[in-house]
């Protein structure tokens, strides 16, 4: 029974499943038209996954320490920063840069942080 709401023909609907019958069956792409498999990632391709790439040195640090820093209260002592990185499973490389802070200054942002943990030029 033909209910009009078909946007396909019957002869359309069968052609479909049979084109579909091999990706069904199988769980992967079976086309032989490359064109409509999505292109596989290459060895020189950006980390999307992660986010946009930081420009430099100093973006890459301060995205690090905000992904890690994230809802922590501040102002924050060096002792406050270790304990949160250390609680969310920081880095041993970014735990050890921080635990290098002098024990007495007070931080009131992520920024501070990581202009506190750059190098003097």
């Amino acid at each position: 029974m033909q209910r009009g709401s078909d946007r396909l023909s019957r002869r359309q609907d069968d052609e479909m499943k049979h084109q579909l019958k091999g990706l069904l069956r199988s769980g992967h792409p079976t086309r032989t038209e490359e064109w409509h498999d999505p292109e596989p990632v290459a060895d020189d391709d950006p980390q999307v996954a992660s986010g946009p790439m930081p420009a430099n040195a100093f973006e890459a640090l301060r995205l690090e320490l905000g992904r890690h820093l994230a809802r922590t209260p501040f102002p924050a002592h060096r002792g406050d920063l270790l304990r949160v990185l250390r609680e969310r499973h920081a880095p041993d490389p970014l735990t050890d840069r921080v635990a290098e802070l002098p024990a007495r200054d007070t931080y009131r942002s992520v920024q501070e942080v990581a202009e506190a943990l750059q190098p003097a030029h």
